[in-house]
């Protein structure tokens, strides 16, 4: 009884808002009802991060590092840096300099897969 109280206190659907035929279908394809909602997304934010390489390093190394220190990374110069959404790498890239400031070009798009 207490999913019939639940439902009666929800908001009626509002069949103006709604796309025309949308309610049976209209002829649209399931695809195509999908691609019109994308517009609902698309200002979603979503953080991009640019992976140049990593370290592993002990407590104690962290502890002593000072202005100057040089951290070696797990990658050689000239590689491409992964990007991230959300830490799902998207896309690899070259680091390059745009307006006096680091950017990244976009060489290779990937698949989607967790951030390790």
């Amino acid at each position: 009884m207490a999913e019939q109280g639940e439902r009666q206190d929800l908001p009626e659907i509002d069949e103006q808002v709604v796309a025309p035929g949308a309610q049976d279908g209209g002829g649209r394809s399931q695809a195509a009802l999908a691609a019109g909602d994308l517009g609902l997304v698309l200002e979603v934010p979503l953080r991009l991060t640019v992976e140049i390489g990593s370290a592993s390093l002990p407590v104690r190394d962290v502890l002593a590092l000072t202005k100057g220190s040089v951290i070696e990374l797990d990658r050689m110069s000239g590689e491409p840096a992964d990007v991230y959404a959300n830490d799902r790498l998207i896309a690899r890239g070259e680091v390059s300099v745009a307006d006096q400031r680091v950017a990244i070009r976009i060489t290779e798009l990937v698949g989607t897969k967790p951030r390790s």
